[in-house]
């Protein structure tokens, strides 16, 4: 792959491949796409909604950052694509930063102009799903170098484990 962004940017792109035992690929999608379950078991929601401006559906997102740092967010529209892909069932989630004048910065809470993400959710042959995700953005500001880490080692792995315990609770709460 070619590199998107020179080293001396400072900012990093993140691909992550893991598995969700016993939670298949159908139910792995409906609860990423469920923004109203989202806010129930993320814990770093602070507000979420999507919105349609000007005929496109578009998507706010508020992220609690630690204290001394001021809190992201983001506005991105996104699409989900279920496909069939040599007889398997593959489901294709992008979603792109976007600007839209409606929906202006508010006060104390830093912008994420720059924002994409790929996630790819597949069977794992078993019981439970293969997932692909490809994830930049650009958080603006200076992020400390200890919340870079943090999130590679252990945001994500918690993400992973947050999404597959909400996999378990989903159809217990819809």
């Amino acid at each position: 792959l070619p590199i998107l962004f020179p080293q001396q940017s400072g900012l990093y792109e993140y691909k992550i491949f893991g598995g969700l035992a016993d939670c298949p690929p159908k139910l792995c999608v409906d609860v990423y796409m469920d923004l109203d379950f989202r806010k129930q078991w993320d814990q770093y929601v602070k507000e979420l909604y999507e919105k349609t401006y000007d005929g496109e559906k578009v998507i706010y997102w508020e992220v609690k950052y630690p204290f001394p740092l001021s809190n992201r967010d983001y506005v991105y529209i996104r699409e989900c694509r279920e496909m069939d892909v040599d007889g398997r069932k593959i489901w294709v989630v992008l979603a792109q930063s976007v600007s839209v004048p409606q929906c202006a910065e508010k006060p104390g809470i830093t912008r994420v102009k720059s924002y994409k993400q790929s996630l790819v959710i597949e069977s794992d042959g078993k019981t439970g799903s293969k997932v692909y995700m490809y994830y930049f953005d650009n958080p603006g500001g200076m992020i400390p170098s200890w919340l870079v880490n943090w999130a590679a080692k252990s945001g994500v792995p918690t993400f992973l484990k947050d999404m597959q315990k909400a996999c378990r609770n989903y159809s217990k709460s819809t």
